[in-house]
């Protein structure tokens, strides 16, 4: 049988507002035309996906199974389209603080008549986008979920406390690890939600605190209000450059080649 994407997507997007209308606003569809479109899929699949009441609407556990494996499938389909209709085009991601221009550009010398982009990801997305297709490859900061991705090692670099200009810790040449017993530790995962770079550092410079960040995304960062001091006794950053593994490229190949190339020059 073969599968309409579209319709797919309808179902996908209905499981997850568990609304057909708000999910046909979100599709920008009229919400009969949505709920016809979900029962030819029921239809095609001989299968019931959601259950349909006056306390709501809810997935079955067929829905569910489906739901599991629509995301995933929507996903390569997504990255496909893209690689196909930007051939000449090759996206290299990056967390925030890295500076990629020397490989990047050393690339693009290389090869006058490709388009080579930049994507600035996050600890939230750093592997997604390698995963949906968005980047060629990206650097990653470890540790990432390794399955389906091939990585190699560029560099690690210092770990740092950043703090408030005027707090106890900013004259310290250094610190250890013990030195921040007591202190709160505003982390990418404190409420309300994850949290950027700039989040964490606007928390730490309103409301202090410490943000243990890797050195170069620190320098990178630097503001006038605070300051960062290296920690001795924590283990370093350790950057890598990562694809997705089931990719064989030969741009892929020469861009790993130079960025082992360029991470020894410097």
């Amino acid at each position: 049988m073969d599968l309409d994407l579209r319709k797919l997507r309808y179902f996908v997007a209905v499981a997850e507002q568990l609304n057909f209308g708000r999910a046909a606003e979100a599709l920008h569809i009229a919400q009969p035309v949505l709920s016809r479109q979900i029962r030819a899929l029921e239809a095609e699949l001989k299968v019931q996906l959601f259950d349909r009441s006056p306390k709501g609407t809810a997935l079955t556990p067929a829905g569910a199974q489906l739901l599991a494996d629509a995301r995933p499938l929507l996903a390569q389909a997504s990255a496909l389209r893209r690689r196909v209709g930007v051939a000449d085009t090759f996206t290299v991601g990056f967390m925030p603080g890295l500076i990629i221009t020397p490989a990047v550009r050393l690339l693009a010398t290389r090869h006058p008549g490709l388009r080579v982009d930049v994507l600035r990801t996050t600890w939230e997305d750093q592997v997604e986008v390698i995963h949906d297709g968005r980047v060629d490859v990206s650097y990653v900061r470890l540790p990432v979920p390794e399955a389906g991705l091939r990585l190699t090692p560029v560099f690690s670099e210092p770990r740092v406390a950043v703090v408030p200009s005027t707090h106890r810790l900013a004259g310290k040449e250094s610190v250890l690890e013990t030195d921040l017993s007591g202190e709160r530790r505003v982390r990418h995962t404190d409420p309300p939600g994850f949290r950027s770079v700039e989040e964490k550092l606007e928390h730490v410079a309103l409301h202090g605190g410490v943000a243990i960040l890797p050195l170069s995304t620190a320098v990178f960062y630097s503001r006038d209000d605070l300051v960062h001091v290296p920690i001795e006794d924590i283990a370093p950053n350790e950057v890598a450059l990562a694809w997705a593994e089931h990719r064989h490229t030969p741009l892929i190949a020469e861009f790993a080649e130079i960025v082992t190339a360029t991470a020894r020059q410097v």
